[in-house]
């Protein structure tokens, strides 16, 4: 058979790595799940020796030999932050030889490709961290240094669960206002108090990791009337318009047309008490923008803008969307031999 123009495109996070070997027709030849792989945790090289293996585990499981041409791969990564970062990002990426070109970026990027194909488009991401990025028709971008506190973030799911439990230590204690927190989050660790919750994590009864179970108990308990837990959630609405607004004004979107991408579990998961404000916010701020909340995950973005690079077309996009909606979370790959080198 004739010369098949592949592409692999890769999502790294925090908590896990997705990689898709696919054609330039959108076909889905391989996807493999793999373990985080921010370089803020694992360092280029360790970033490196991930994306590595599971590239191979890819080509494998698609029956692509090790010496077949790939075209493209496009990698988003969390912890792709500074320039200098994306930079030595590329430049390691580049040297590892995958594929003939590569792309390298922060995995905002491919969240706001999953939305939208619009050109002139910002995306805010709130999932167990915050951020956003926008876009132009004419290649202007804004970001943020998105670094935590230290950069000026506010939310997310992890830190609104630390807050949660915050308030309702404070709350319980009596150093802050009763709040409707204390019961909600000592119950859910089928715990009398908060008190003994606190001491459960400080001495490895409760591991620290659950501390973000705590995100969808705020937002039930704001839901509830909870005016504490109300306050929290109006402060996340604000930081969310803000981040739009902010870098819809660095490119001069914000009374323009455009798209509004918004993704990440808790934006996904459409609490009322965010969900609708946001949006309300969103009209009042952006008259003409219109709004998608991605459902698809980031890797289907990595996969477009992969495709987008090597020139595909509208029904490659569609074949692979529907491709990897098709595809459980569990599925690693699915082999095929046809495209194998020879």
């Amino acid at each position: 058979m004739g010369t098949v123009s592949l592409f692999l495109a890769v999502d790294g996070g925090n908590s896990k790595t997705d990689v898709v070997l696919g054609t330039a027709a959108g076909e889905v030849l391989a996807f493999v799940r793999g373990p985080g792989s921010s370089p803020h945790s694992l360092g280029v090289p360790g970033c490196l020796h991930l994306l590595d293996k599971l590239i191979t585990d890819a080509r494998s499981a698609a029956g692509v030999a090790a010496d077949t041409r790939i075209e493209q791969i496009s990698v988003y990564l969390a912890g792709a932050d500074l320039p200098a970062e994306v930079e030595r990002l590329h430049a390691a990426v580049t040297s590892a030889g995958w594929a003939d070109a590569a792309v390298v970026d922060n995995d905002t990027f491919a969240l706001l490709r999953a939305g939208t194909s619009d050109p002139d488009a910002v995306a805010v991401v709130c999932g167990a961290g915050i951020n956003c990025v926008g876009r132009t028709a004419d290649g202007r971008t804004a970001r943020f240094l998105s670094l935590g506190e230290i950069s000026g973030d506010w939310g997310g799911g992890q830190h609104l669960a630390e807050l949660a439990l915050w308030y309702a230590a404070r709350g319980e204690d009596g150093r802050g206002r009763p709040t409707a927190l204390s019961a909600a989050v000592a119950g859910h660790f089928g715990r009398a108090r908060v008190e003994s919750v606190s001491e459960g994590l400080h001495v490895g009864e409760v591991p620290l990791s659950r501390i973000g179970e705590l995100s969808p108990v705020l937002f039930a308990v704001a839901a509830a009337g909870d005016a504490v837990a109300a306050e929290i959630v109006g402060r996340q609405v604000d930081e969310v318009l803000a981040l739009h607004r902010v870098a819809a004004d660095r490119l001069g979107l914000r009374y323009a047309p455009h798209a509004v991408v918004l993704g990440g579990g808790v934006l996904r998961a459409r609490h009322p008490h965010l969900h609708e404000p946001v949006l309300a916010g969103l009209r009042a701020q952006a008259p003409m923008a219109e709004v998608t909340v991605v459902t698809d995950p980031p890797v289907v973005g990595a996969a477009l803008l992969a495709l987008d690079a090597v020139g595909a077309g509208p029904d490659a996009e569609q074949v692979l969307r529907e491709a990897l909606r098709r595809a459980p979370e569990t599925r690693q790959s699915r082999p095929r031999s046809s495209h194998s080198s020879g």
